[in-house]
Order: structure tokens, then C-alpha cells, then sequence
């Protein structure tokens, strides 16, 4: 055996590509790292994705994931009880019973990785109509682990090369986050990241806020929200981090946003805070989509994600690409060796 360390994989909404893409990577060498894997689904679902897919694993069905076996003809399955039938599940449309398997499954994955019995969870795309379909309240994954895990909070940093990404503002209107835009919220971000870097790996981090206004607001010609919230915000941060409070470099910025992203890929930032979703989203995924992951900061787990959606539109056809799935799953087995500084610092 290569590695002892477990990795549990949720293969998201059945009626989507999840099962097809994760299959994929745990059926491919040249795809997965050389940690023990096991799927979270039902093995109907798993067979039929197999079928589509046009691979014949063997199956190996466990209650307890630390039963798994390191062998690529095998696939580890922990079964979540909920699709008897795949033809029960209609490709390409939200649907409750598809949302049922696929809350299952996370709760399932959570519950083993608090126990220690997987070292992290790595999450296939979920349609949040479905979720809702079954009376479930959250948004999605990050809430719902949240909850399950007792998490204070949430927050989603996005891995792209050695650039983490923040986010100040997530799942709102454009409207509705340049009015969340205020001096605490930028300030409570900013200190949020600067742990999370160092919990993550790097201990003298180097940040960057993204300007909101174009120009970063032209001194108020274009938008006072630099001047009276994001600057303040980064003043009073940097004072701490001066009075050794806070152990990092300055924050830099505002920067605008039109030249941030750039600046953190060169590899002057570690890190920076996206004031909003798009504005992170289309810098990270415009410069490699395929290897953007999501890692979801604030749990007292390792969770990662791909950053895309469950493709209702190619489901049930094989030509999904494996390619941001199995990023997860390398940036998974990445970050399992901070699991102390994790649970150090999130575990309550």
C-alpha cells in the first residue's frame, strides 16, 4: 500500500456527471494520488456510470472506509442506501430522490471524516434544486457541512497554483454585495484568509485585498466604498500584524482588480480577498478552469471541490471531463498534511 490515508469521495447528484467524473479519477491511475479512495453512492448508480464511462472495476462495498483496499482494479464503495434502481433517476433534471442520495452521501462522508475514519472529503456537484426538493434549507455543500460539522462559519478559498483566493461575498445579487461591502465584514475577511494561509502552509503570508471600483475608485470619483470601508479595514489589520499581534506581511491594497489577479499568479501574493463571487470566479477560472479547486475554510475537516456545476445538460453521455474532479482529489491529498493545523485551529 502507498499511502494509509483515505480519501472520501462523494459522487454529488446522481442525475447529473458526478458519478461519471469521480468513477473516472478512482478508475485511473494516472488520475487519482496514491491514497486509498472510496466512493460515497449507491452501487446502482456506480454500475451505470460504469456502463456510460465504459470501465469494469470490481466492486468492494464497506461499511467503514478503513476497510478500503489499494488495488486500481477495485473500487471502494460506501453505499448510502437511497437509489435502488439508477433508472429510478432521470439524467439531466433536478429531481428529489436524486437530491435525497446526494445529501446521503455528504452526511455520510462528514460523519466518517469527524470520526477520523477518512483523512478529507472530496465533493462532486450537487444541483441545489434538487437539495431544496427534499426540504433541505441550505444553499449547498459549504452550508450544509457547515452545519453538520458545527462550523462557526464557512468560507471558500480557491486554489489555483500556489494562489489562494478569498471571498468576502459569496451566493448574493451584485447589488446586494457591494452593499455588503463594509469596513467590518473586509476586516473579519482579511484576518479570516490570513489564518488560513497559515494553517494551510504558509507561515508568513503575503495578502492582497481587490479594489471593488474600477481604478480603486479614483479617490471617490468612482465609488467611496475604498475610502471609507476597504481601506480602514486594511489599516487597522496591518496595524495589528505591525504590533506583532498578527503574524504576517502588510496586506496590500486595494488593489484593483484588474491587475491583482495577475500580480498574485506571478507569485507576488500568496493570497487575496475577492470582494465578490465573479470577481474571483472569472480570474481564476479565465487563467485554468480544469485546475481551479475549492477548499472550504472554517471546518474541522478537510473538504475539497470542484468548482463546477452537475452539467445536466452532458449527464448520462461519458464526455464529461475527470479533469477539475481529480484536481480535487490531488489538492485533497495535498492538504491532508495540515489535518493538525486544521483541527488546531477549527475544531472548536
Amino acid at each position: 500500500m502507498n499511502d494509509t490515508r483515505i480519501l472520501a469521495v462523494t459522487a454529488g447528484d446522481p442525475a447529473g456527471i458526478g458519478p461519471e467524473i469521480a468513477l473516472r479519477c478512482v478508475t485511473d491511475p494516472g488520475l487519482c494520488p496514491p491514497m486509498r479512495t472510496v466512493l460515497y453512492a449507491d452501487p446502482s448508480i456506480l454500475r451505470r456510470a460504469a456502463d456510460i464511462v465504459g470501465v469494469a472495476p470490481s466492486w468492494h462495498v464497506v461499511e467503514d472506509p478503513r476497510e478500503a483496499v489499494d488495488d486500481p482494479g477495485v473500487v471502494n464503495v460506501v453505499d448510502i442506501g437511497v437509489v435502488a434502481r439508477a433508472g429510478d433517476i432521470q439524467f439531466g433534471r433536478a429531481q428529489a430522490l436524486a437530491g435525497r442520495a446526494a445529501v446521503a452521501a455528504i452526511e455520510q462522508a462528514t460523519a466518517h471524516a469527524l470520526d477520523a475514519r477518512v483523512d478529507a472529503v472530496v465533493t462532486a456537484p450537487i444541483s441545489k434544486e434538487a437539495i431544496w426538493a427534499t426540504g433541505s434549507p441550505f444553499l449547498g455543500h459549504t452550508e450544509m457541512i457547515a452545519a453538520l460539522t458545527k462550523a462557526p462559519f464557512a468560507d471558500t478559498m480557491f486554489v489555483v497554483d500556489e494562489l489562494c483566493v478569498f471571498f468576502a461575498t459569496r451566493h448574493m445579487s451584485l447589488a446586494q454585495a457591494v452593499a455588503a461591502i463594509r469596513r467590518d465584514l473586509i476586516d473579519a475577511q482579511t484576518r479570516r484568509a490570513l489564518t488560513a494561509l497559515r494553517v494551510f502552509g504558509v507561515d508568513m503570508p503575503r495578502l492582497a485585498v481587490a479594489a471593488l471600483n474600477p481604478h480603486g475608485g479614483e479617490g471617490g470619483h468612482f465609488g467611496r466604498e475604498e475610502i471609507d470601508h476597504i481601506i480602514p479595514a486594511i489599516q487597522a489589520v496591518n496595524a495589528d500584524i505591525a504590533a506583532g499581534r498578527i503574524v504576517a506581511n502588510p496586506v496590500a491594497g486595494p488593489v484593483p482588480a484588474d491587475s491583482v489577479f495577475h500580480f498574485g499568479l506571478e507569485g507576488r501574493f500568496d493570497g487575496i480577498v475577492s470582494l465578490y463571487h465573479d470577481q474571483g470566479h472569472i480570474a481564476t477560472k479565465t487563467y485554468d478552469f480544469d485546475n481551479t479547486v475549492s477548499v472550504t475554510v472554517g471546518l474541522p475537516i478537510l473538504r475539497t471541490s470542484v468548482d463546477h456545476g452537475t452539467a445536466f445538460d452532458i449527464a448520462g453521455t461519458g464526455i464529461a471531463s475527470p479533469a477539475t474532479m481529480a484536481a480535487a482529489i490531488r489538492a485533497a491529498a495535498r492538504f491532508v498534511a495540515y489535518n493538525d493545523r486544521i483541527t488546531a485551529q477549527y475544531g472548536g
